[in-house]
């Protein structure tokens, strides 16, 4: 009979820390927040995830009162980033910008300190952006037949840069490279703005890159604009054709960018950070601020967000294995 009573005492305190902790949890979601939220970005600064993260940012710490810092964690393709994200506390406090690299790094690179598709908690799909083919003038090409005919014609002679191995902008080179079955150089950088710079300086030959980071130097001259990596004309830059109609159908490489907490964070304060989000998307001045520069808004339902992100892994894990990249 003790031993009884004592386990049915054990399962009542249990049951009591049980209740007090759920309910300490649920008023921590309702305060939420009392301090500085961090958004880790997986690249550098003027990079299409870092402007994306600094413009929605703004505006949802306007919304939830509290200010929101964009933190730029370079390097591994965005993983060093993920990485330290995945590790921190679930509380609402860090979160991380996602963009395609995560569900190609998952495909190429599995053997990490963290799983993408366990380890994160969707809240929201932020925003879409085409990548554009651009090369330098000096190149002397002015159509993406051009440029596969001088690749052809000089095998390995030509370099292409990229914002980092196994990124999107490295994979939509390696698709192209499939695709047309040419043979060129690459040359990794820690972000876009580092490549476009090089790009400039003639310095590499050709990149695949976000809209936002090059249209100003194609306006200006300075940069030529072959093709645009989405199904539709860029709606600022309707003069750039598709992949597809320069002769590459089926060519879709755009990218994206979704914010992720922790695994583990409470729903309710993954709820009220969607909300802000959302809500910041909507607004005329994320508007303004944004789709000058290619960029498509979105918005949604973490949930929606969660099945996004299971049909983009699937997807990389496809064009991984025909580029030969699957390890």
């Amino acid at each position: 009979m003790r031993r009884l009573a004592s386990t049915a005492w054990s399962v009542a305190c249990w049951m009591i820390c049980a209740a007090v902790g759920l309910s300490t949890l649920a008023a921590r979601a309702d305060d939420y927040p009392t301090r500085p939220i961090r958004i880790v970005v997986g690249f550098g600064a003027g990079s299409g995830a870092d402007i994306t993260a600094r413009v929605v940012g703004a505006r949802m710490s306007e919304l939830l009162g509290q200010q929101i810092i964009v933190e730029n964690k370079t390097g591994g393709g965005s993983n060093i980033g993920a990485e330290y994200v995945a590790h921190s506390p679930k509380d609402g406090y860090t979160l991380f910008l996602a963009t395609i690299s995560q569900p190609i790094n998952a495909a190429v690179q599995p053997h990490v300190n963290f799983d993408f598709a366990k380890d994160f908690s969707p809240i929201v799909l932020v925003s879409t952006i085409p990548n554009v083919l651009v090369v330098n003038p000096k190149l002397g090409v002015h159509n993406v037949q051009e440029l596969i005919a001088l690749a052809k014609k000089k095998p390995g002679g030509l370099s292409f840069g990229s914002s980092g191995v196994n990124t999107g902008t490295h994979l939509s080179a390696e698709l192209f490279k499939v695709l047309t079955g040419v043979k060129m150089v690459h040359v990794p950088y820690a972000g876009s703005a580092q490549a476009v710079n090089d790009l400039l300086a003639s310095r590499i030959d050709l990149l695949f890159t976000p809209a936002s980071t090059v249209l100003q130097f194609v306006a200006q001259g300075k940069l030529v604009a072959l093709a645009a990596t989405e199904s539709k004309r860029i709606e600022i830059a309707p003069d750039i054709p598709t992949m597809a109609e320069a002769g590459l159908p089926g060519f879709n490489t755009g990218l994206w960018f979704g914010l992720l907490a922790p695994s583990g964070t409470p729903q309710a304060v993954i709820d009220k950070l969607s909300a802000a989000a959302n809500q910041a998307i909507k607004t005329e001045a994320v508007a303004k601020a944004l789709r000058p520069q290619g960029i498509t808004l979105l918005g949604g339902t973490p949930d929606a967000f969660r099945s996004y992100i299971a049909s983009e892994m699937a997807r990389w894990d496809k064009v991984a294995r025909e580029a030969g990249l699957k390890k």
